[in-house]
């Protein structure tokens, strides 16, 4: 995402991946899962740094569902920074051929307290 390669990213996920960002007003598929970061690389905004917390995971055979908080920076083309975002994400991964990609989740910005 911060290389803003949007194939290796996309490669991430399911082709039946269903989930429902904060930036929708209604779940998406795939096919819109890079929508967020080429809205803000149109706008000259681009990913600075980001941290991620893991809050837990629970894998049951070949499906895991995880939970975590991202803390992300976003800079404008000279580097300076325009805004800061802390999200919760939901992420429900399945093993395929080995390898682990995102089939459903859903993001929520946090409130005031970081909740």
């Amino acid at each position: 995402m911060k290389a803003n390669d949007l194939e290796k990213y996309r490669a991430l996920w399911h082709e039946n991946f269903l989930g429902w960002p904060f930036i929708s007003s209604a779940p998406e598929r795939k096919d819109h899962i890079t929508d967020w970061i080429t809205t803000n690389t149109s706008k000259g905004i681009k990913l600075q740094s980001y941290s991620i917390e893991q809050l837990a995971i629970q894998v049951t055979g070949d499906v895991a569902v995880d939970y975590y908080r991202i803390n992300a920076t976003w800079a404008n083309g000279e580097g300076t920074e325009v805004r800061t975002n802390t999200l919760r994400i939901t992420h429900t991964w399945i093993r395929t051929h080995a390898t682990w990609q995102i089939i459903g989740g859903m993001s929520a910005p946090v409130n005031a307290e970081g909740k």
